[in-house]
């Protein structure tokens, strides 16, 4: 299943909607009158309050919650084409989102913006209540439509290569390489949504393979696979999708091989999804925080269900449980996948071991490696290296900002606001998942708009002083402030 099926007034209804979202939008006074005060980069130029690097589902709504607050001297790039920000349209292979259809966010509580009414706009009523979850392909196709309808900003097809303390105070300097060849910008802040791969990198076992192991963020030809034998590795939802994928496509035998004896069984993560746990968690103590997210990320998530019955409807579909890769050779034929218990010649192998948290890896991050603190640093020594994975987590502060290792070596981190996965440990599933991600947005845009406010809360006292309002003027009891 790639998109819900419509009715043939589907665009009129889009388009009623969207002028719809463009009177609920101007009824909220958006966009509000833009407030910050103007900053000067060491090139002479203009500043940028906010440099939001990714548009996908977490940069754009992240940009939007920032609209919202008056903060418009921003931009938004992205590396990839339009529709080809995130996992949406490109590596995700699920037939439809794991999220009930109901959940909201990146409409911000602007009901004409959800989910339910561009589906309705389309579908009517009845197809909202016939629907069961959302097709993969429709969300992405309603995160465009939002970002239109809502005059969201987004260069696409703009790398970000390198960010670095800027000469002088209170900038960071980015890097940009983009159709009109590579800029240096100067932002006051950046926020990093750049996605799972941008909290650290794929994850890739060293296995072998002579670099034909693919991974399954890859682009892959399931097409050609037709026929023919693949192993995949790993026991998440998108290891059983692309298994499925494969099958689907024609694939004669997929084995996935779980290293677990079993998959996961209960998914803790959507427990902790209740506004409680999503606004609560980052005030507890570090103690407890590491208590909650070792134990969630230990636990593991199970694929859905629907996609595990995606797989068990094909008779060439093998489990191999308790038995993980050590070793994947070139055979004559294609590859062999080694384990501990045999020999597995295939035509393709794909590993979907998933994403690192791991921000030192970020080439772009180069220039602070060092000075990142990182939850490994605030736990004892035996609970890291208990729980490795967590303990390469970014230790963040109240706006999701980053920290430094040692205070005051690299104050610049601090205009560094990570809004992906990365926020976990330090304030729950804020950005990634959906159900926090409004939540995650409207504490990014808060944060950043007062530490805006207070870097100048001196020329803001200036212009306070100054100001003049002549409310009385009509009556006979007007003062001209030359004379009070």
């Amino acid at each position: 299943m790639t998109r819900t099926e419509t009715g043939p007034g589907a665009a009129d209804g889009l388009a009623r909607l969207a002028r719809e979202v463009r009177r609920d939008l101007a009824r909220l006074n958006h966009p509000p009158a833009a407030w910050t005060l103007p900053a000067t980069g060491p090139d002479g130029r203009p500043a940028l309050d906010v440099l939001v690097v990714g548009a996908g589902m977490c940069g754009q709504t992240a940009a939007f919650a920032l609209l919202r607050e008056g903060v418009s001297n921003l931009r938004v790039v992205d590396r990839a084409a339009r529709g080809a920000e995130g996992p949406w349209g490109t590596f995700a292979r699920m037939e439809t989102l794991r999220s009930p259809k109901h959940l909201t966010g990146p409409d911000l509580g602007v009901p004409s913006l959800t989910f339910r009414a561009w589906f309705e706009a389309q579908a009517g009523e009845a197809g909202w209540r016939d629907l069961g979850k959302i097709p993969r392909l429709d969300w992405l196709r309603y995160l465009l439509f939002v970002r239109d309808a809502a005059g969201i900003p987004v260069e696409n097809g703009v790398a970000v290569t390198a960010l670095a303390p800027a000469a002088g105070d209170g900038l960071v300097a980015a890097a940009l390489d983009g159709p009109s060849g590579p800029e240096t910008v100067f932002a006051r802040k950046v926020v990093l949504a750049c996605g799972r791969e941008g909290s650290g990198g794929r994850r890739r076992p060293e296995l072998g393979g002579g670099g034909r192991v693919l991974h399954a963020a890859d682009p892959i030809d399931f097409a050609a696979l037709r026929g023919g034998r693949v192993a995949v590795l790993g026991a998440s939802a998108s290891a059983v999708d692309n298994a499925a994928t494969a099958l689907e496509a024609g694939a004669a035998e997929v084995t996935l091989f779980v290293r677990r004896r079993h998959f996961p069984q209960v998914n803790t993560s959507k427990w902790a999804s209740f506004p409680g746990f999503l606004r609560g968690y980052a005030g507890l103590d570090d103690d407890a925080r590491w208590r909650f997210a070792t134990h969630i990320l230990a636990a593991g998530t199970p694929p859905p269900h629907e996609s595990v019955l995606r797989c068990t409807r094909h008779p060439g579909f093998r489990i191999r449980f308790g038995e993980g890769w050590t070793g994947v050779s070139e055979g004559p034929d294609g590859l062999v996948v080694e384990t501990a218990r045999g020999r597995y010649p295939v035509e393709a192998a794909i590993v979907a071991t998933g994403f690192d948290v791991d921000l030192v890896q970020r080439p772009e991050l180069a220039a602070f490696r060092d000075a990142i603190l990182t939850w490994g640093d605030r736990v004892a020594p035996h609970e890291a290296a208990a729980h490795p994975e967590a303990a390469r987590f970014p230790y963040l502060g109240d706006g999701l900002e980053l920290r430094e290792r040692v205070p005051g070596a690299m104050p610049a981190l601090s205009r560094i606001h990570v809004f992906n996965w990365g926020v976990t440990l330090s304030h729950g599933a804020l950005a990634g998942d959906i159900p926090g991600l409004g939540i995650g947005a409207t504490r990014l845009a808060q944060a950043l708009v007062r530490d805006l406010f207070l870097a100048d809360a001196d020329r803001y006292a200036e212009r306070m002083r100054a100001h003049e309002d002549d409310e009385l003027a009509p009556t006979p009891y007007f003062v001209p402030r030359a004379e009070r």
